[in-house]
C-alpha cells in the first residue's frame, strides 16, 4: 500500500506563538520556512521534519493538534481507499498541503485513541 519514510511534521497549538517561536529558534535551532497568515500558522523547520505552531483556540486547546508522517506510494488516492476498505474513517478527503517536503496531498485519520494522524507522499 506505501512505504513508511518518517516523520514530516507535527502541529502544536499553543499560547504565545510569539514566546513559543522565540523558543525553538532560540534553543532548538529551528528556522522559519513559511507562515500561513490565513490561519496563523508557523511552519518551522527542524533538520528534515517541521514544527508547526498555531494559536490555541476554541477549535483547539494547548498541546498538540496533529502529526503527519512522510509515506512513499504511487497512488495516495489509493492507500485512502484501500484504508476505507479496511473500515478506517478518512477525515476528509486527499487534499493539498504544504509539509516538509513542500506542497502535496495527504490525507487524515485518527488512531483508536482519537489522536490526528496525517499521512503524506514526499514530493
Amino acid at each position: 500500500m506505501y512505504k513508511p519514510l518518517g516523520l514530516d511534521h507535527v502541529v502544536l497549538r499553543v499560547t504565545d506563538q510569539a514566546r513559543s517561536r522565540r523558543f525553538y529558534e532560540d534553543v532548538l535551532g529551528c528556522t522559519l520556512a513559511k507562515f500561513n497568515e490565513r490561519i496563523s500558522l508557523m511552519h518551522l523547520r527542524f533538520g528534515e521534519a517541521l514544527i508547526d505552531l498555531l494559536p490555541a483556540d476554541d477549535k483547539g486547546p494547548v498541546g498538540p493538534e496533529h502529526f503527519c508522517l512522510s509515506i512513499q506510494c504511487d497512488d495516495l488516492k489509493a492507500v485512502a481507499e484501500e484504508l476505507r476498505r479496511k473500515g478506517i474513517a478518512l477525515e476528509g478527503d486527499v487534499v493539498q498541503r504544504f509539509g516538509a517536503w513542500g506542497d502535496g496531498p495527504s490525507i487524515y485519520l485518527r488512531d483508536p485513541d482519537g489522536h490526528m494522524i496525517e499521512l503524506k507522499p514526499r514530493s
